[in-house]
């Protein structure tokens, strides 16, 4: 058996981070900066108000209560050129230009207007409820650096600066082959010896949920040539394929065989519980991850190596989700093989603050809807395990763009 730090290793080393491109900033959700973003404009871009109410000169508030003339009106969108004199206001929207000579805002609450007349109720600073251009950015100002992941609020930022387009790391295409004579997903009975295909639907919404693009690329029953046919239709319009099946010690080699003669492969045994079996190599010079069959190794896998190997493609500066610490709540039994377990469980957060973890059910390889009601993986070094209330390392699931 080899480390899990051996095998990452071996992952990161034959999935470099993709070329950049540019993309429309309506399609760079969830993908990563590949340049810095500086601002050639302020933002705000004029002062305006943070308020509905009255632009005034601070100078004629004073002495509230106190009553000025309404000489006009301005809302959002609003161009204003006449400046405001001595004793004068003007009615202003939330978000409006400041008129020329206004130097605060006194907001609608502390007004009451009679015709062309409005009390003012309270006195005001200077600058009150006024938002200066640049308040938000200055021009020149550096507003995201190489290697940012993209979220709404970068989306937002990028569209008030005026850009249309943004330079990424690209988003990945990914084809998920299922192979096994044994697998149905037709949705009629099943026949004797028959099961149905969960992994490939479970890795494509995983690899959804990494920001990257699936391409199901179907269930290739257990012959060489459909077998071989399905890979090099995915090598040869993906940047990454991945398979479930056919890669334990104990598997007819279908898989092993077509791969071991079209790519350049290693076969790994990890010491790690589930999903000791893993593949993985290059096709064509293109990544291709061979995963356990079992429902829940195949997700342990993914999330241990698929994962990482992902957000190092995409351009990701940090590729594997860091582990955190967590309360056991519950004896997390195991016995010394040699191996990391990962357990499936859920963690919570208690009243002193702290992530508590419970196992999520049954702990076999096979026992998918206790994978499924699982938020973390609790790791378990080599040992007897952790008794309640000791500390456990536990991995996020689905931390897409941690």
């Amino acid at each position: 058996m080899i480390s899990l730090d051996e095998a990452l290793d071996f992952v990161l080393s034959l999935t470099p981070r993709r070329e950049p491109t540019v993309v429309p900033v309506a399609e760079a959700l969830g993908l990563v900066l590949a340049q810095d973003v500086v601002s050639d404009v302020a933002i705000p871009p004029f002062d305006n108000t943070a308020m509905d109410g009255f632009a005034v000169r601070a100078a004629d508030v004073v002495e509230a209560p106190c009553d000025l003339s309404i000489v006009g009106t301005v809302a959002a969108g609003d161009n204003p050129t006449d400046a405001i004199g001595p004793g004068e206001a003007v009615r202003i929207m939330t978000g409006a230009v400041i008129p020329p000579g206004a130097d605060a805002v006194v907001m609608v609450e502390l007004t009451s207007v009679d015709g062309d007349v409005v009390r003012l109720d309270e006195s005001v600073p200077l600058g009150n409820h006024i938002r200066p251009a640049g308040d938000d950015v200055q021009s020149g100002d550096l507003v995201f650096e190489r290697g940012e992941p993209l979220g709404a609020g970068h989306l937002g930022v990028l569209c008030s600066l005026g850009l249309t387009e943004v330079q990424v790391y690209p988003r990945l295409r990914i084809g998920v082959i299922s192979t096994g004579d044994e697998l149905v997903d037709d949705g009629a009975p099943l026949q004797p010896g028959q099961i149905r295909d969960s992994n490939r639907r479970t890795l494509l919404s995983l690899v959804a949920q990494a920001g990257a693009e699936g391409v199901d690329l179907g269930l290739a029953r257990d012959d060489e040539e459909v077998i071989e046919a399905a890979l090099r239709n995915g090598v040869a319009q993906c940047d990454a394929v991945m398979t479930t099946g056919g890669v334990s010690m104990g598997d007819f080699d279908y898989v092993k065989a077509v791969l071991s003669r079209i790519g350049e492969m290693r076969w790994m045994q990890i010491a790690i519980k589930p999903a000791k079996p893993f593949a993985f190599g290059t096709v064509d010079g293109v990544p291709v991850f061979g995963f356990p069959g079992n429902p829940v190794s195949c997700m342990v896998s993914f999330e241990l190596f698929g994962r990482p190997g992902v957000r190092q493609m995409m351009g990701f500066d940090e590729v594997i989700v860091p582990r955190i610490n967590a309360v056991a709540d519950e004896d997390l039994d195991r016995r010394v093989d040699g191996k990391t377990h990962f357990l499936r469980a859920r963690a919570t957060y208690g009243t002193d603050g702290r992530l508590h973890v419970r196992l999520a059910g049954g702990q076999g390889s096979h026992m998918l809807w206790a994978m499924a009601k699982a938020n973390v993986l609790a790791a378990l070094p080599n040992g007897d395990g952790v008794s309640a209330g000791g500390e456990v390392e536990i991995i996020l699931l689905g931390a897409a763009g941690a």
